[in-house]
């Protein structure tokens, strides 16, 4: 049998055609922080979705915020888990206007995909996710991915070693501010006992995204939510576009967590019509990275959100 094509091509030539997919392997691992080998898989099955037929999977992925690439990639594991897991497709039994599951990741495709895509073609696209690994990923992300593997190994041999002995470093100050931060909460929730815990913005946080083809606005956002649940919105931070680009995600700060609680009612992704356009809410959980844990909240500015109060 012969070798497969790619490998017949010299490994700086193979490097040079795989460089943005290296770029995006580069975004999970280092900026997002992600698995090494749970990022390789996403690649794999991007690039698979390529080879079958959906144009620009990663050139699209690209061209987002990278809060927003975090959110791609979370979706595209759900598609990855309905692989390994073996789903039935009963339990995706839909009607004709059930809204899509994976609403960003098909944002970004002009052909229609959805979790029954992949239920449906599940042997070819366990073989052919598995295959474009082997081949095409282990190969042109093998030195990225060790050197991911070396520097987390690293990070928690110092992070252990801080927790057990102490450090004056600057890991041991991180976890140090933090505990800071704690006690001063906790000695102000002593000194007057009508106050509890001061609840982090993040945790007061929906994450929203929209259907592309359907623009929401901001105020429809800001009174369907205000209409259901009062007085409720503290801040609402939606996608910067052009003026004739349609923003694909937004996010809400609520006053009270509890409000967050009412909507998702203990699932963890809920869709709304608003106006009759679809909606998806669920928890904003921000994934920050080791050197610097406050950066994908730091400055709105740089994930094109655009703020009113």
């Amino acid at each position: 049998m012969d070798p497969p094509l790619s490998f017949t091509i010299p490994q700086e030539d193979f490097l040079l055609i795989h460089q943005m997919d290296r770029d995006l392997y580069k975004i999970l691992v280092t900026d997002l922080s992600r698995d090494p080998s749970e990022s390789m898989r996403l690649l794999a099955m991007w690039l698979w979705l390529e080879k079958v037929g959906f144009h620009n999977v990663v050139k699209n992925i690209m061209s987002l915020p990278i809060i927003l690439i975090n959110e791609i990639a979370d979706e595209s594991m759900t598609c990855l888990t309905c692989l390994t897991n073996n789903y039935n497709t009963s339990v995706f039994s839909m009607s004709s206007s059930e809204a899509n599951d994976i609403p960003l990741l098909q944002s970004l495709i002009e052909n229609e995909i959805s979790l029954k895509f992949f239920l449906h073609n599940r042997v070819e696209a366990i073989q052919g996710v598995e295959k474009t690994r082997r081949e095409v990923c282990m190969r042109a992300f093998g030195d990225i991915m060790q050197q991911a593997m070396m520097r987390n190994l690293a990070e928690r041999m110092v992070e252990n070693n801080n927790f057990l002995f102490g450090s004056a470093g600057p890991m041991n100050l991180q976890f140090g501010s933090v505990g800071i931060a704690a006690e001063m909460v906790q000695q102000q929730s002593n000194n007057n006992g009508r106050r509890g815990r001061i609840i982090p913005a993040d945790e007061r946080t929906l994450f929203v995204t929209f259907s592309k083809g359907y623009r929401v606005e901001e105020w429809e956002v800001r009174e369907y939510f205000t209409m259901a649940y009062g007085d409720c919105i503290e801040a609402l931070f939606m996608q910067e576009t052009q003026p004739n680009e349609q923003p694909l995600f937004a996010r809400i700060v609520f006053h009270m967590v509890s409000t967050i609680d009412m909507i998702l009612r203990g699932a963890s992704k809920v869709k709304f019509s608003i106006n009759r356009k679809h909606v998806w809410v669920r928890k904003f959980v921000p994934k920050r990275t080791k050197t610097d844990r406050n950066i994908l909240l730091g400055e709105t500015s740089d994930f094109g959100f655009g703020a009113t109060r």
